[in-house]
Formats: structure tokens, sequence, C-alpha cells
């Protein structure tokens, strides 16, 4: 493993695309049980609920080992003007390393940058490590917001921006 360095990049950028797909399919197999339980008007919600677009993306900020993005994530624009945290991702082989922390520290500066007074994201219950890694940053857990509660198991959380 070389020295990480950050980007950022465009939503569309293809190694960030590349990322994010392969984190919805990890996400499919984490929570197949649940998704095969739901109805497919359930499943179409969750969907819906979960696509991003990508007009309100402020920044995606990739981490790259070499010429090798290992890690993604995304911040999102809200309506009130805070931001939203999204598709926070790394790779198997480079998990463990801090990446998510450079991630998301990054995403803050953006954040900052940007004016935003507060971060939210959502995550799902059965994402032990997401959820470890945003208590420990400093995220608290909030009532569900953004139309989440259609997923069963969703978590979200905040951190005001100092």
């Amino acid at each position: 493993m070389t020295r990480i360095e950050l980007a950022r990049v465009g939503w569309s950028d293809p190694r960030a695309a590349a990322l994010r797909v392969a984190m919805d399919a990890e996400m499919d197999v984490l929570y197949s049980a649940r998704r095969a339980a739901a109805d497919p008007g359930q499943g179409a919600l969750i969907s819906a609920v979960l696509a991003v677009d990508a007009s309100e993306i402020v920044s995606s900020v990739l981490a790259l080992d070499g010429d090798v993005a290992v890690g993604h994530a995304g911040l999102r624009v809200l309506p009130d003007g805070s931001g939203e945290v999204r598709k926070v991702v790394v790779i198997d082989e480079a998990r463990g390393l801090g990446i998510s922390k450079l991630l998301m520290a990054e995403v803050e500066a953006i954040a900052h940058e940007e004016g935003m007074r507060r971060l939210l994201l959502q995550t799902g219950n059965l994402q032990h490590q997401a959820v470890s890694l945003y208590e420990r940053l400093g995220y608290v857990s909030i009532p569900i917001y953004g139309g989440y509660e259609v997923i069963p198991g969703a978590l979200c959380y905040e951190k005001v921006l100092s």
C-alpha cells in the first residue's frame, strides 16, 4: 500500500461510479434476507429513497492508492442547506487502514467550505463497522429523516460542524 491521496472528483467520475456499484452489490448481499422478505412495492420505495440525484452532489472524494481508487464518499446538499454524506465505501483490500476516516474528514472539510453547519447521514443497522466509525467521529443518532423510514433497520446520524 502506497501513500493514500484524496481527490475531489465529479459524481460521474467512472472510478467513483465503479466503487458505488461495488458498494451496492455488497449491500445487496448483506441485506438480501430483508430484501427477499419485502414486497415489491416496498422494494421500489427503498430504491427510490436511496437513489441519488447527481445535481444535488457537491463533491465526490476518491481515496487513491497510486492509480487505484480504493475508497469513495460523496456530499449532497439538502434543501435546508445541510449536507448529507452519501456512499462511503472502502474496498475490502484497503479496509482497516484508516481510509474511511480520511474520506470523512475531507467531506467535512468540503462541507465547511460550502458553509454547511451540519452533516447528516443514513446507514443500516447491519453495517456495524460503519456505525462504529460514525459514532467515533462524533456523529450522534437522530430520528430517521428524508424518507429513510421505508428502510427496515435504517439508522440516521448528525454532526454539527464547528
